[in-house]
């Protein structure tokens, strides 16, 4: 097999390429997000921490200690918003979740604060540390904690299932976060290293690749993972799909799906549409 070019690269990472309608895709998110703002009850912009963007909205569920979703975006860690991601919460709330939709400091900051994955990674600890200690002020169930993402969210929410939260803060059980949901997550970031459209936001060093490739890791001692991918993704997205299941093993990560017809974002807004086998499978690790 000849060596990959950096044209190969941009055509296997490059979603919005490869998807010539997402600029509908997220028009879609924007205005299903602004009808979810305006129909649910909701705590906007709460701090997490005092750094850039670290802020979260909780969306309570009806009853008292209910199962908790924390839902990551995307963006190749490096734009959109959690404003932009609202829409996962009426589907979220209609299973009986307290939904909380997290916010995070984007690559590559300013050259005064410089953002690194490593330190976006950092954060989504700091957010999930946050609602171990007060999520129950808003009616959820610390204890019942799912974390979902899509694309950097999806690697983010692998990360966390990851992390030894005896480390962070000794009040917090050492294996906590028992369940995640990842949508078309990367595992392995040493290939963006070389992929140019990337490469100036990101500034990938092989360091922090490796710090921040869960499929590098051993797997979790606790916990599963559902990992996702859209049928109609590129090669690499798929390939990926397969690596954390084939590194982490079937009794951490049972459910490894490719979803036939779905790209790279309507995936996202296939999980908020009843019947279809991701909203399923969100049902199964709220009903564990």
């Amino acid at each position: 097999m000849s060596t990959p070019t950096a044209a190969w690269y941009d055509s296997m990472y490059n979603n919005r390429a490869l998807v010539p309608d997402h600029a509908a895709h997220f028009a879609n998110w924007a205005q299903t997000s602004a009808d979810a703002r305006a129909s649910l009850q909701r705590t906007l912009d709460i701090a997490y921490g005092d750094g850039p963007n670290e802020t979260l909205d909780i969306f309570p569920a009806k009853q008292a200690n209910a199962p908790v979703v924390v839902f990551i975006h995307g963006g190749y860690w490096r734009s959109l918003d959690k404003a932009d991601h609202s829409f996962v919460a009426p589907p979220l709330h209609a299973m009986g979740a307290c939904v909380v939709v997290v916010n995070y400091a984007l690559c590559p900051g300013t050259p005064e604060a410089p953002v690194t994955i490593p330190d976006i990674a950092q954060q989504m600890v700091k957010a999930l540390a946050w609602t171990w200690h007060n999520i129950a002020k808003h009616g959820g169930n610390p204890h019942h904690v799912v974390v979902a993402g899509h694309s950097a969210g999806g690697h983010l929410a692998a990360m966390v299932l990851a992390c030894n939260w005896k480390q962070v803060d000794k009040s917090i059980p050492e294996h906590w976060i028992q369940k995640a949901l990842s949508i078309s997550g990367l595992y392995d970031l040493t290939p963006l290293r070389k992929t140019p459209f990337l490469q100036d936001s990101l500034k990938l060093t092989t360091k922090h690749a490796r710090m921040a490739s869960p499929a590098l890791w051993p797997r979790p001692k606790e916990g599963v993972l559902y990992t996702v991918a859209g049928g109609d993704e590129s090669a690499e997205f798929l390939r990926h799909n397969r690596l954390i299941h084939q590194t982490w093993g079937p009794k951490t990560v049972p459910v490894c799906e490719d979803l036939a017809g779905l790209n790279h974002f309507s995936i996202v807004t296939d999980l908020t549409k009843k019947g279809t086998r991701l909203s399923a499978l969100m049902k199964q690790l709220l009903q564990a």
